[in-house]
């Protein structure tokens, strides 16, 4: 079923987004811009953590969690220990939330309109994990220039 596939992907991606946020030397650096680079990794990383509770597990898996998304990208200086935090905690929110889920639920209308029209929760699944990937390119890169 799919969602072992999207369980696979969204482990692999999550556990890479803590190995990048791990390989900054400096730990100020995570919340480094420059030039015409305007998010630093730690507020992708934020915008990450925040994207995915809100549309995986508050939506889907009834969670409870609250996204305060203007935050995602004014908080600065969280320590690096508390990102990685985060990043396994909404590990075990994906993979306990796509667990639950039937072929029913895949093939089912997701349960909020996002881009302005009606898709199904699959379709919004495969978008999550590739808006992951995106932003991991993004820290990645942004590592390596920093």
């Amino acid at each position: 079923m799919l969602t072992e596939t999207l369980k696979s992907l969204f482990n692999r991606d999550l556990n890479k987004l803590k190995l990048e946020i791990e390989s900054y030397p400096n730990e100020s650096q995570i919340w480094s811009i420059d030039k015409s680079i305007s998010n630093s990794a730690g507020n992708l990383c934020l915008h990450l953590i925040g994207n995915i509770n809100n549309f995986i597990g508050t939506e889907l898996g009834k969670t409870g969690y609250v996204r305060n998304r203007p935050l995602e990208f004014s908080l600065k200086d969280v320590p690096r220990s508390e990102i990685i935090t985060k990043i396994d905690e909404t590990i075990v929110v994906v993979n306990n939330t796509l667990d639950s889920l039937t072929e029913a639920d895949l093939q089912a209308i997701y349960p909020q309109i996002v881009f302005e029209k009606e898709m199904t929760t699959e379709f919004f699944l495969v978008h999550l994990a590739t808006h992951l990937a995106y932003h991991l390119g993004q820290i990645n890169y942004h590592r390596r220039l920093i």
